[in-house]
């Protein structure tokens, strides 16, 4: 596999970044007037966040190790978020941008709800009105996906929330209160629910750019599985997945056969033709090029460490994935990195063409037919009906594995019942679990753990496995893998105060509460 981006480039890449903004800081005179339907059509283009939690949430993650000091560390930005500190650094993919990225798109789609009422919210309009809400519920659940503690019945109302704007901003550094996580989630279902009728998409050229009817559904299936209401999740779900789940899915096998070189496979990978994307969105990030051969990311990785015990490269109840897996991860000798090519490398959005400056942007695959299933799949588990949640998996296997395996109740309990607990240096797919909330001894802890193992695979690179760590309570451990040696140096628990990433500091500073350390 050839190397095709180098240090030099990087450092460009850097000199380009984005910087960390405040947020809601225009004035409403310096918007757009959105005195028509066109304009308003238009601008919903800017209510999704140009930005991507994946670089947050994988390194936060147990996707990813520290190679040791072979490897240089690359910038302060990258090893204070692995070590889980309180970053304040700049860059396209620090907490700050993705604080401010999310609430520009909050303040776009209230901009265009505002112009809505004030034109008597016309049937014409409805269609653009559930885009905005459904916009706006979107940003405000990724906030609270990276600065707020899971939700849960228990702490629904004690955790600390985000400002849930959901009014235009007339004054400059207003104060907003944080509320708690469970005003917040009650705001996003409100805003979900109001939504979803309006969609349509009619409204739209590319429909895979917004949120479309099915993606809205998958949106929502996400959320309710999250907020605990199993039944909502797979009534969501339903409406993506059909009657025929097996029709929707990608096809790993045709998406395995391309090439690893270059960006054909990660370019098929978020084609808007390929019937399992739902929603595309572009954002403003170099996880193409982290997650990239690029030698001088290499210090923080998700390795082969991690890949052979406990993601792609693991025995699961499919089998050897060395041997069955229609989707395989490049697995590059030079630098210590096990890659799913999801990602393409970058797409320039030019500032001055002339000069060739701009931002780097990536394209990603923000929902999809395969994590819906796994969301049906969960909710159906949590619910005890394990015929139907086994019949969702078997789906999985048979799109993503060559493994002529027939799933049952008792080859999963067999299979994760047998597996001993994942410790740091006897690393295993099968991790403790520590919710809040029962999850029964025996058949549907395993089937936890089965759907965990393969949502965690299919999901790899994507920032999803941080969702199920802290929904889960499952302890992560900050592991140096050198010369073949795993020394643990730091370890976060189900009630680590870190799991809620740190506002930013500009915000602290203007009064809002700051995350608990």
């Amino acid at each position: 596999m050839r190397i095709k981006y180098n240090f030099i480039l990087f450092i460009i890449l850097v000199l380009c970044s984005a910087s960390c903004n405040d947020f809601l800081d225009e004035l409403p005179d310096n918007r757009t007037e959105l005195d028509t339907e066109e304009k308003i059509t238009k601008i919903l283009v800017t209510a999704y966040p140009t930005t991507s939690w994946n670089f947050l949430a994988e390194y936060y993650s147990d996707n990813t190790d520290d190679n040791g000091n072979k490897y240089s560390i690359f910038d302060r930005l990258t090893s204070e978020v692995y070590a889980w500190k309180d970053s304040y650094e700049s860059g396209n993919d620090c907490a700050g941008t993705f604080w401010s990225y999310c609430y520009s798109a909050v303040s776009t789609a209230n901009a265009a709800l505002e112009a809505i009422d004030k034109m008597g919210n016309p049937r014409t309009l409805s269609a653009q009105r559930g885009e905005a809400l459904m916009c706006r519920a979107y940003a405000h659940f990724a906030l609270s996906y990276i600065f707020c503690e899971a939700w849960s019945e228990k702490n629904a109302d004690i955790a600390l929330g985000i400002p849930y704007a959901t009014r235009l901003e007339t004054t400059v550094n207003p104060h907003y209160e944080r509320g708690t996580i469970g005003e917040v989630y009650e705001k996003i279902a409100k805003d979900i629910e109001e939504a979803l009728p309006l969609i349509d998409d009619n409204l739209y050229t590319v429909p895979k750019y917004h949120f479309n009817k099915k993606a809205a559904y998958a949106f929502a299936a996400r959320f309710y599985l999250y907020y605990r209401r199993y039944d909502k999740a797979i009534a969501y779900a339903n409406m993506v997945l059909g009657d025929d789940a097996s029709h929707m899915v990608r096809d790993w096998e045709a998406l395995g056969k391309l090439s690893l070189n270059d960006d054909v496979q990660p370019n098929a990978y978020v084609d808007a033709s390929d019937k399992a994307n739902l929603l595309l969105k572009t954002a403003r990030s170099f996880w193409g090029l982290y997650n990239g051969p690029l030698t001088v990311t290499c210090r923080y990785t998700h390795n082969i460490t991690i890949a052979k015990n406990e993601t792609c490269m693991s025995t699961g109840v499919w089998g050897d994935s060395n041997n069955l897996m229609k989707f395989t991860a490049a697995n590059y000798t030079s630098v210590p990195k096990v890659i799913y090519r999801k990602f393409p490398f970058f797409y320039m959005e030019y500032t001055d063409p002339a000069q060739g400056i701009g931002y780097y942007n990536i394209v990603e695959s923000v929902f999809n037919t395969d994590e819906t299933l796994m969301v049906r799949a969960e909710a159906y588990a949590m619910l005890k009906q394990y015929d139907k949640a086994l019949a969702d998996m078997q789906v999985w296997v048979n799109s993503f594995t060559k493994s002529d395996v027939q799933l049952t109740t008792e080859l999963v309990n067999k299979f994760y019942g047998d597996m001993e607990y994942y410790t740091p240096t006897k690393p295993t797919p099968k991790k403790a679990l520590h919710p809040d909330f029962i999850v029964e001894e025996g058949t549907q802890e395993n089937m936890i753990h089965f759907i965990l193992h393969a949502r965690r695979i299919v999901t790899l690179h994507e920032g999803l496995r941080w969702g199920d760590i802290k929904r889960y309570g499952i302890t992560v451990h900050r592991r140096t893998v050198q010369n073949k040696v795993i020394t643990v140096t730091d370890e976060m628990k189900a009630d680590d105060p870190r799991r809620a990433i740190q506002i930013p500091k500009t915000s602290i500073e203007t009064g809002m509460t700051p995350n608990p350390r």
